[in-house]
Parts: C-alpha cells; sequence; structure tokens
C-alpha cells in the first residue's frame, strides 16, 4: 500500500520530482483522515496545520458570504487542498465539505520540516511546486474574476493535470 501512495503522490503536480525515499520518510510521519459524506475536513478561519491529498472521494471548497456558504470548486481522488497552509501558516481561507465520503493523507507542517532538515534541496522542491499549484489556482481566480467583472458566463475551470 505504500508503494501505492509513493506512486500516486509522484504523479501528482506538488509532489512531481520528489524523490521516493523522501515520499516514505513523509508517509511514515503523516496520517490517514476518514472523512464522511457531508462532513468538514475542516472549516474557513480554522488554525491551518497541515495539507490533505484525497485518496478517495471528492469534496466542494466552500467559501462564506453573508452567511451563506458558496461552492468554489469541486476536488477528486488525486487532488490535494490545505497547502496554502504550508506556505504562509494563515488560518484557513475556504471550507472543505465531503460530497462523498473520503479518504485523505493528511501531511502536517511539522512533517515537512522534517523534510527541511533531512533533505533540503527535496523540501525546496516541494516549496517551490506547492507555489506552483498555488499560482496555477490564482490565475484560474483571476480569470474567474475578471469574466465576472466584464459580464460573462461562468466557465468550469480546466486543470491541466488531470487527477488519476
Amino acid at each position: 500500500m505504500q508503494q501505492t501512495r509513493i506512486d500516486a503522490l509522484q504523479r501528482m503536480p506538488i509532489f512531481g520530482g520528489i524523490r521516493a525515499d523522501v515520499l516514505e520518510f513523509l508517509l511514515d510521519a503523516s496520517g490517514m483522515v476518514t472523512v464522511e459524506k457531508d462532513q468538514y475536513f475542516f472549516h474557513e478561519e480554522d488554525r491551518a496545520e497541515s495539507m490533505f491529498v484525497l485518496e478517495e472521494g471528492a469534496v466542494s471548497v466552500l467559501k462564506l458570504w453573508g452567511g451563506q456558504q458558496y461552492v468554489l470548486r469541486r476536488l477528486q481522488r488525486g487532488d490535494c487542498f490545505g497547502e496554502m497552509a504550508l506556505m504562509d501558516l494563515f488560518p484557513r481561507s475556504a471550507s472543505i465539505l465531503a460530497i462523498e465520503p473520503c479518504t485523505a493523507i493528511e501531511l502536517s507542517t511539522a512533517s515537512f520540516y522534517k523534510i527541511y532538515e533531512k533533505d533540503l534541496e527535496q523540501f525546496a522542491l516541494i516549496q517551490m511546486n506547492i507555489g506552483r499549484e498555488v499560482s496555477r489556482r490564482l490565475r484560474v481566480a483571476d480569470q474567474h474574476l475578471f469574466r465576472a467583472r466584464m459580464g460573462a458566463p461562468y466557465v468550469e475551470p480546466v486543470t491541466p493535470f488531470p487527477s488519476t
């Protein structure tokens, strides 16, 4: 099972180019989380100390506005969320709701700092990969904002790296 998880992580943009031994080290320092349908992984403004890699299921990314939750996007098996916590250490910027039963790998900021101590080069590569993923998501958000300001209809975002 561990090798299957390592293979899946290496296919993800955030962990592309990361050696198997480093991912094994990271997985050994991480936990598994099961979240039932209609339950939350976390809520907007919660303290952020980890990111998640979705192994099974699907989630909605929700933003609170005027007392109501709005869906920003949906994520599925192979996607990750909460990665901003590893970069900026701010509270959660959105809520994550399981829309199907989910299983996810929870990767804590503490486990990433263990990689920093073990292999600085691999740590830096992960940080660069996270930065690229956040940048891709920002580009999509910018495009949606621009289209909304221009009165254009909503267009579903296209992911450059399909989930496996």
